[in-house]
């Protein structure tokens, strides 16, 4: 059987995370497939780079942490349709996942993922749930 953890332990390793990886990271969105890991090299196009605000992240609560303030970038970086993200502390990628538009299922969801050069860009959704409830 998995571990089980309480609701108080599971908000103190997402609160450890957002710790780890520092105040106001990078946020970049990149076209294709997520790479195999956080150690792997960038794929994809990158289409949006923005830094996140220093708290970018809510306080855990119920065994989840949803983004804080608003993350939004006024004018992208290339055009291309979003796969994913990577949110990096300096050079290293910290935390990865899919993206998709609101309501498609992703890790990350935006107002649009078909990314236009110097479009505006917003996360609409971003929540991370920790695992053994």
């Amino acid at each position: 059987m998995p571990f089980q953890f309480s609701v108080a332990a599971r908000d103190a390793s997402l609160n450890a995370i957002e710790t780890a990886i520092g105040a106001s990271p990078t946020l970049e969105i990149r076209s294709g497939a997520v790479p195999a890991n956080c150690a792997a090299a960038d794929a994809g196009t990158l289409l949006v780079s923005m830094p996140l605000p220093a708290d970018w992240l809510a306080a855990a609560s119920g065994g989840s942490k949803a983004l804080a303030g608003t993350w939004e970038k006024l004018l992208a970086d290339a055009a291309g349709t979003a796969g994913h993200f990577r949110i990096k502390q300096g050079a290293t990628c910290h935390l990865q996942g899919t993206v998709t538009a609101t309501g498609g299922g992703g890790d990350m969801t935006l107002d649009n993922v078909s990314i236009a050069a110097s479009q505006r860009v917003t996360v609409t959704s971003f929540t991370i749930t920790a695992g053994g409830a």
